[in-house]
């Protein structure tokens, strides 16, 4: 039995994760679909000072409570930047790494900084859009309806990255080819030529598990050995 910690993307809680969450559980693995503070369920725990520090705060605590120490992180769009930083601070209880079309940062860039200005644009609509200063709402359309308004630190935060997480010897990357104007080509064409990353190709768009469930829940499985 493998241990799943599932991170979500911006603007989205674990429920984002129901059907690859029953697809692991019904395999005989144990799941944490986790909601990060600021966003879906928990939005009214954002009051400006919700970061990147404090997204990864909040997984490192989860390792630390539930005693786990040979997580599966699998961490959708932004939540690979909170996955690089758990890695990186407590690399002795990650087993493996899955970045389903996320971002994998190098230290010191942020997710605000790897995207391309279109990008850049569409987080500052959001954020005028939020009408608070900190929280940035619907970056895309087509986002499911369940989405929320995100802390707009975690995105400028930069990451702080000592290689720790390199350790980790099971990495895999999932790319979404069919995501338009996707702001991972660089991460996915960076990856595809190291030979520490098992790369796969997913001919959908962005949302994963609505799009490809049974092929996202096969890498997964195989990315926990």
């Amino acid at each position: 039995m493998a241990t799943f910690v599932l991170i979500p993307g911006a603007l989205h809680g674990g429920w984002w994760y129901r059907p690859l969450t029953e697809g692991l559980r019904a395999a005989g693995h144990e799941v944490y679909p986790v909601t990060l503070s600021g966003v879906a369920e928990r939005g009214p725990l954002n009051g400006g000072g919700v970061n990147l520090d404090t997204h990864s705060g909040e997984v490192l605590g989860l390792l630390e409570a539930e005693r786990i120490t040979d997580a599966v992180l699998v961490a959708h769009s932004y939540g690979g930047m909170v996955a690089s930083a758990v890695a990186d601070r407590a690399p002795e209880r990650i087993a493996a790494l899955v970045y389903a079309d996320a971002f994998v940062p190098l230290d010191g860039e942020s997710a605000y900084g790897i995207v391309d200005d279109v990008w850049k644009e569409r987080y500052l609509r959001g954020t005028a859009a939020g009408g608070d200063g900190y929280t940035m709402v619907g970056l895309h359309p087509g986002l499911d309806p369940r989405a929320t308004a995100h802390p707009l630190a975690t995105l400028l935060q930069p990451v702080r990255l000592t290689g720790a997480g390199e350790g980790v010897a099971r990495r895999t990357y999932i790319h979404a080819e069919r995501f338009e104007d996707t702001p991972f080509l660089p991460t996915y064409e960076r990856l595809r030529k190291d030979p520490a990353w098992a790369v796969h190709t997913l001919p959908v768009g962005h949302d994963l598990v609505r799009e490809a469930p049974e092929e996202f829940l096969g890498i997964v499985l195989a990315a926990a050995g």
